[in-house]
């Protein structure tokens, strides 16, 4: 069990949760359960989640030597050496070949260019890419991008503009976030930190926010969206997710790193909220 763990750390495993957004075009159309949506939606989940721990492993490999003096990363399972780096290679070379793999054999050449893309944006992002800023947090941004964008095209639904509009704001808000975090907490993990004042991270991060919950709250009274599913209830999801939205931000005040893993899965209440989140709009979607 303990010689499973440390490749289950190597993953991240609790990443995963990120890539619930390929589920989004089809759960928030009202069609999953359609023509077998549900299964290509949850083969499409799992095609990026073996995607996304290509990537971690790929960055941890390159960031290795400046893990091992980070005061929490020096625990990863490279930086500690549980793991080889020629280990850590061959998982990452077969997890990016089997997640490409199965998404050409499922949904063909163009739906698998995605994963394709979001691998190379990666490898140009811990090459280099990170160091610079503003572009840094549009290639964390392009990540919850592919994802959603992937999700449609393997399930043949077309996205909502204010759906997608939503989601790259809270991209973007997550991702400042993450960053304004990491300066404040002082832990001198990463060069472009020294490009970034505080204050510009902290009111951008606030700016993207609102804009989120703004595209939400159009999404949700859109007219297209509110005949598609012949339902005026969505509306009553908005200031549900403002709360959510609360919660998130008073805990990343707190002493975070300003991950939205770590920081969902430290806060009880915030999933639970999550959850009820989800079942309401099951209720209105689907019921």
């Amino acid at each position: 069990m303990m010689m499973a763990g440390k490749y289950f750390r190597l993953l991240r495993i609790h990443h995963y949760v990120k890539n619930i957004l390929v589920l989004a075009s089809a759960g928030c159309s009202g069609r999953m359960f359609e023509d077998g949506k549900l299964l290509h939606a949850l083969l499409g989940f799992a095609v990026f989640c073996m995607t996304s721990s290509a990537v971690y492993i790929i960055n941890d490999i390159r960031d290795i030597e400046r893990d091992k003096i980070h005061p929490v990363k020096r625990k990863r399972p490279l930086a500690s050496g549980e793991v080889s780096v020629k280990s850590a290679v061959i998982i990452s070379s077969a997890l990016s070949v089997l997640s490409v793999l199965i998404s050409f054999c499922m949904f063909g050449i163009k739906p698998s260019l995605l994963p394709v893309l979001y691998i190379a944006v990666n490898v140009a992002y811990s090459a280099g890419l990170k160091n610079i800023p503003v572009l840094d947090i549009a290639v964390l941004v392009s990540g919850f991008i592919m994802r959603l964008l992937y999700g449609a095209l393997i399930t043949g639904i077309e996205i909502s503009y204010w759906l997608y509009l939503s989601v790259m704001a809270m991209a973007f808000y997550l991702a400042l976030g993450k960053r304004r975090n990491e300066l404040r907490m002082s832990l001198n993990a990463r060069e472009v930190l020294n490009f970034y004042p505080e204050s510009f991270l902290d009111k951008n991060m606030y700016v993207c926010l609102a804009l989120a919950n703004v595209f939400y709250a159009l999404w949700s009274v859109d007219e297209k969206t509110m005949l598609r599913y012949n339902s005026r209830y969505l509306i009553f999801t908005v200031p549900f997710v403002f709360l959510i939205c609360m919660k998130y931000s008073l805990d990343v005040e707190r002493n975070s790193s300003g991950d939205p893993a770590e920081v969902l899965f430290s806060d009880k209440v915030l999933i639970a909220m999550c959850v009820i989140y989800l079942a309401m709009m099951f209720s209105i979607l689907y019921m």
